[in-house]
């Protein structure tokens, strides 16, 4: 008997709703990620950060640190 595999999962979701920056709020202008945001998943959630604040934090960022750190 031939076992079926399940079908690999889906790394990038869209969002359903409009986009928000996790650290200052800013909202992306459509439901899509900009391409300049930085995506995180942490604790199982995906957040995204505006380009401001990857800017502003990119040495944090590059350090592996949870956003709650900086």
């Amino acid at each position: 008997m031939d076992e079926e595999t399940e079908p690999p999962e889906q790394t990038e979701q869209p969002a359903t709703e409009s986009v928000v920056c996790a650290r200052c709020g800013t909202t992306a202008g459509d439901d899509t990620v900009p391409v300049t945001w930085l995506s995180s998943v942490e604790d199982g959630r995906r957040l995204h950060f505006c380009e401001s604040c990857a800017r502003l934090h990119i040495r944090a960022i590059e350090s592996r640190l949870d956003s709650l750190w900086w």
